[in-house]
């Protein structure tokens, strides 16, 4: 670093004043444009009230398509002056100077968002082709890609800013890389209850897939605390921005494992200034598809289950072996299910040969679509070969007919035969009549596909589905029929948390052929001495820390439970007169963390993270391995990390997880034997 300032730069105080006054007069005159809005809105909804019984249906429409109008235009006013509120508080984390080949030197000042004033761009979007060099170059020659093309150059100048409340209390300028002194400040904060945006300290290598303009699907294997989900959701604020004519929030869902983490990410994306996105669970789209069909046990806790024929079912399921099995008996169930037969009403009649060549050509659809398609077909033949139109029989009479002709009336019955024919019958279990278990779910809807058909989500533009890792093939094979759109799929395949699932990163590569990798292996959460104490748990060489020192991880021994226990309430009463804001208790399954809270409750403010549970709050949290999934903590606390509970390969995968929830304290305790993972 050549040069830091703690107090700014004299040219940067005058520049951020006058950023200010154009910001203060910009909000002012929306602020102006809103309230006449308002008025607008309401005199026309006055005036259509008192004058309904009076004016005629057709000025009754005109004023109808006005108010719309007026409201339309309103709430674009009304987001215009939000954006400018929040620009207000911080207008801008970075200024670059380029000087273009063959052209003048400019500065550019980048933010969260475009402002412009009097055809002048003040502030430009950190999305913004010409904001790519900030993240991509250091002082030297620099290019970006414009709308015109290339454009090249030198980066002559590079300062980073922390303006808060419209008051600048840092500026930072040099020659290497700023951001590493500004991300190191940034990762010593304590934890939010809500994941925050990531623009004044996304990386290089991170920048590169956020401005990745696939059409295709994007995998991204990022290590534990790599910041892959920020990484994902500030992809779909630049996707939002760069195709803003064809992608609105409204056309992105993401696939989360649970609502917590959905509540704790749900400000990522309003922050930069877009709407929220769909958030949704397997369970929620089954439920969806199934509506009306068959029932389904939810997802169980793999580490309460003590059936193993359940658990060898999941497995079996949870391969790219079972997919291909499924496809070969699809690809020959069409002539299994339907025989066709000459179809007579009276005086007219469609003959076996031309249902069975109709039925061969609209061979890409769903079997009782093709039905459907073959009905209106014959409907139309006979309607144009008769000169008597009186009695031709709809197109609802013969579809009865032609589903006579099936050999198989409804999915169930198929998928049980699936299971015959394979000579697995013991692979299908139901709990009760009509109920699917967990893992025949996705396996049922990719038959009931082929068989009925899905709905298709023509609204979906693009998927994200986070913690790729806890998938399986059929699953993603299903949601491929589901959602045939772009793809950013996430996660990291070293934090497994189902053990009867076998699928891996190689699996998911061949469903997604043709998709982009991308990997990062720099964690960014947790400090040097923490991750270096989870890679000996996990033997995870891949993963990098950043060189951010706090205290090396603490393993108690306790003398029994009730010294644990002890131990533990003094923990909670250090953390609740430290700094931090964050203290996650994580235990091994749901069943162990409900217990602990009713332990704690009676003496502390504690919050329990269950999977029934909406929201995440700081404070002092008991949650399982599970539910922790893609949070953070400033401190975490892991008791009974000895060998009855963690001991073997699928073990260390969870203890790994605890770990690396921890941004800067992290303690394990134990009373008996201590875990061989942890020695």
């Amino acid at each position: 670093m050549s040069e830091t300032a703690a107090i700014p730069f004299p040219d940067e105080i005058i520049h951020l004043d006058e950023i200010n006054r154009s910001l203060d007069s910009a909000l002012a005159e929306a602020d102006t444009a809103v309230e006449r809005m308002d008025k607008e809105y309401n005199d026309a909804k006055r005036y259509m009230v008192f004058n309904r019984g009076e004016i005629d249906p057709h000025e009754m429409f005109r004023s109808e398509q006005e108010l719309k109008r007026i409201d339309s235009r309103g709430a674009f006013t009304v987001r215009l002056r939000d954006k400018l509120a929040k620009l207000k508080a911080s207008p801008y984390f970075a200024r670059i100077d380029f000087h273009e080949r063959g052209g003048e030197e400019a500065s550019f000042y980048i933010g969260q968002f475009t402002f412009d004033r009097d055809g002048q761009l003040l502030v430009y979007d950190w999305r913004s082709p010409v904001a790519s060099m900030f993240y991509d170059y250091e002082i030297g020659p620099a290019e970006y890609i414009a709308p015109m093309g290339k454009i090249d150059g030198e980066l002559t100048r590079k300062r980073q800013f922390k303006i808060k409340n419209g008051l600048m209390e840092y500026a930072l300028e040099s020659s290497a890389n700023i951001q590493d002194d500004v991300l190191q400040r940034e990762l010593a904060h304590t934890s939010d209850e809500k994941m925050k945006s990531i623009i004044a300290t996304i990386q290089k290598e991170q920048n590169q897939i956020i401005r990745d303009e696939s059409v295709g699907t994007l995998i991204i294997q990022g290590a534990a605390g790599s910041g892959k989900t920020s990484i994902a959701l500030h992809r779909i604020a630049f996707l939002l921005f760069r195709f803003q004519d064809g992608l609105t929030a409204k056309n992105v869902t993401i696939l989360s494992p649970n609502k917590v983490f959905g509540d704790y990410i749900s400000n990522v994306l309003p922050e930069l200034g877009e709407e929220p996105i769909f958030e949704a669970s397997l369970s929620d789209i089954a439920e969806l598809q199934l509506e009306g069909v068959v029932g389904f046990e939810e997802e169980k806790d793999p580490l309460l289950q003590d059936d193993a024929g359940w658990a060898e079912r999941a497995r079996f399921k949870s391969t790219m072996d079972f997919v291909q099995l499924l496809d070969e008996y699809i690809k020959q169930m069409p002539s299994m299910v339907f025989s066709p037969s000459d179809c007579s009403f009276e005086r007219f009649t469609a003959r076996a040969e031309m249902i069975a060549a109709r039925y061969k050509a609209y061979g890409k659809y769903p079997v009782k679509r093709r039905l459907e398609m073959i009905a209106e077909d014959i409907y139309e033949r006979f309607y144009s070969d008769c000169y008597e139109k009186d009695d031709i029989p709809q197109s609802r009479t013969i579809l009865k007919a032609l589903k006579k002709m099936l050999k198989v009336k409804d999915t169930l019955a198929l998928y049980k035969e699936f299971y015959k024919r394979c000579g697995m019958s013991q692979m299908f279990a139901m709990p009760s009549k009509k109920m699917l278990e967990w893992a025949d779910v996705y396996p049922f809807l990719y038959v009931m596909a082929a068989f009925e058909g899905l709905r298709e989500s023509g609204v979906i533009k693009h998927l994200v589905i986070d913690e790729m890792q806890d998938y399986t093939p059929i699953q993603y094979a299903a949601l491929n029929i589901m959602f045939q759109c772009p793809k950013t799929i996430l996660g990291d395949f070293g934090q497994f948390l189902n053990p009867n699932h076998l699928n891996t990163l190689e699996d998911l590569k061949k469903l997604y052929g043709g998709a982009k990798y991308a990997e990062l292996s720099k964690s960014y959460r947790s400090t040097y001495e923490i991750i270096e104490f989870a890679k000996k748990i996990k033997r995870a060489g891949a993963i990098e820390a950043v060189e951010r020192h706090g205290e090396p991880p603490k393993i108690i021994k306790c003398l029994d439970r009730q010294d644990e226990l002890a131990r533990l309430k003094a923990m909670i009463d250090a953390f609740k007169k430290s700094a931090y804001s964050s203290l996650g208790i994580i235990t091994k399954t749901n069943s162990d963390a409900r217990r602990l809270y009713d332990l704690l409750a009676a003496n502390f403010d504690v919050h329990h993270i269950s999977p029934e549970s909406t929201r995440f709050l700081n404070g002092v949290s008991v949650t399982s391995v599970q539910m922790s999934k893609g949070l953070e903590f400033d401190e975490v606390i892991i008791p009974g990390a000895n060998s009855g509970n963690y001991s073997n390969e699928y073990d260390r995968s969870l203890l790994y997880i605890a770990c690396t929830r921890a941004m800067h304290k992290l303690t394990l305790l134990y009373e008996g034997e201590l875990s061989s993972l942890l020695v």
